[in-house]
């Protein structure tokens, strides 16, 4: 995943320029709102996260001129500022998500990948797969059984999502791992097999079966 990162928080930026890289992202770090919509065009980002309070142009505006120009890259917002009304002039200008400092890294890494995943499917408009009774938004980057949504951690989501891109195939452990633990080179092959234990459990009765083939990987299959 391509990301811009526009922040102006010294310490902040480089936090995040590096916790993202670390996780598989390549970064591109702006600190200046004038800066901003230029990094934007030439890097041509999968997503932005843009802070509200920069020098020069602030968020809001950086957000205005980009979806006027035609940038129409998903862009979650940064913002220290608690009202509701912000956050509505921020999602009325052209944002697509927005998260409150503080945050969890966790979190903002889940948020940045469903909005790459909606861009990527933005050209697929028939973006949905179903297995069983569990079916595949892929617009949203959420799973349902019937109507309703199924609760899946990030790891378990990405999972999921790389089995369900060819359901009845199986998707090697190390393809997996790349997709599940980007970037992350302390963490064991082995961690894979305990989210897909998991995930295992929480198919359980949808119709779904989540199978191990020795030597080859793991596959989805309707039962």
């Amino acid at each position: 995943m391509k990301l811009l990162l526009v922040e102006d928080d010294v310490s902040m930026r480089t936090t995040l320029e590096r916790s993202l890289a670390r996780r598989g992202m390549q970064v591109q770090a702006c600190a200046d709102g004038g800066l901003a919509l230029a990094a934007w065009t030439a890097f041509q980002p999968d997503v932005v996260v843009l802070d509200l309070s920069l020098p020069g142009l602030d968020g809001l505006q950086v957000l205005e001129r980009a979806r006027r120009d035609g940038l129409a890259t998903p862009v979650l917002l940064l913002t220290a500022r608690g009202t509701v009304g912000d956050r509505v002039l921020g999602l009325n200008a052209g944002a697509d998500d927005y998260l409150p400092k503080p945050f969890d890294l966790d979190e903002l890494e889940a948020r940045l990948r469903a909005l790459a995943r909606r861009r990527s499917s933005a050209a697929d408009p028939g973006g949905e797969v179903q297995v069983g009774r569990v079916r595949l938004d892929r617009a949203a980057g959420a799973f349902y059984v019937g109507a309703q949504v199924l609760e899946l951690t990030p790891r378990e989501s990405a999972l999921l999502q790389a089995l369900f891109t060819r359901p009845g195939h199986a998707v090697s452990k190390e393809k997996l791992f790349e997709l599940v633990f980007p970037g992350e080179a302390d963490v064991q092959y082995e961690a894979v097999e305990v989210v897909a234990y998991r995930l295992r459990k929480k198919l359980a009765g949808t119709g779904v079966s989540l199978m191990t083939l020795r030597g080859l990987g793991y596959l989805v299959k309707g039962e």
